[in-house]
């Protein structure tokens, strides 16, 4: 585990950094992924390395600092990168956390994320991010999501895209919410990492699929 006194600044930087979030990239997002990483690290047989553990908290914890979708000034990008020399992190566990966080992203998934660039601690971390993205949570934040931008519903018309691109991604044009799951959420569960994270990502999965028919069936007018 992290030194109590980095991890107690880490929080204090996460509540300061994303204040003003909407509820589908707040700090109650953070704590969660922070749990679900110890959790799923601690599954993964790394509890009796406190190295690997630090890497996960503060990686989970500095996760979404500067996120692309909420940056609200270009300097953002490189504050967890200061923080962490501010708190005197050695140089290789710097390194470590400082990839988690800028390859752990879907969009670098879909840029091609190479597989001798992952480490232990990276797919704990990554897991327990998507893991929030998915199952009732998911679904919570989904929708919380596409009102905080104006996005449309649901349109049959509108279909999703396929053999996306990071730019197509990132650009988001004239998609629907409920695109977004069958774009990036229904495919997730396929993208775990780990061993713990595949288990619990099956059940999250089944939620949301049996959320998307009787959606389809409400809105149809069918049930």
């Amino acid at each position: 585990m992290a030194k109590k006194e980095t991890v107690k600044n880490a929080e204090k930087l996460v509540e300061m950094g994303m204040k003003g979030n909407d509820a589908s990239h707040d700090e109650a997002h953070v704590w969660r992924v922070r749990d679900l990483a110890l959790s799923l690290a601690r599954e993964e047989g790394l509890a009796s390395n406190p190295e690997s553990m630090e890497i996960v908290e503060l990686a989970a914890l500095l996760h979404d600092i500067g996120d692309y979708k909420y940056l609200r000034d270009p300097s953002e990008e490189k504050v967890v990168e200061k923080f962490l020399e501010l708190e005197g992190i050695e140089e290789h566990k710097k390194v470590k956390i400082l990839r988690i966080i800028k390859g752990m992203g879907f969009k670098d998934e879909l840029a091609g994320l190479e597989n001798d660039q992952l480490f232990p601690e990276f797919g704990i971390v990554q897991d327990a991010d998507r893991l929030d993205a998915i199952g009732a949570i998911g679904i919570a934040r989904c929708f919380t999501f596409g009102g905080s931008r104006s996005r449309v519903l649901h349109d049959p018309a509108i279909q999703p895209r396929s053999d996306l691109s990071k730019e197509q991604y990132m650009k988001k044009d004239e998609q629907t919410t409920v695109n977004h799951f069958h774009e990036k959420l229904l495919k997730l569960k396929d993208l775990m990492k780990t061993k713990a994270g595949q288990k619990r990502a099956e059940r999250r999965h089944r939620f949301m699929e049996e959320f998307l028919k009787e959606f389809y069936e409400e809105w149809d007018g069918r049930a």
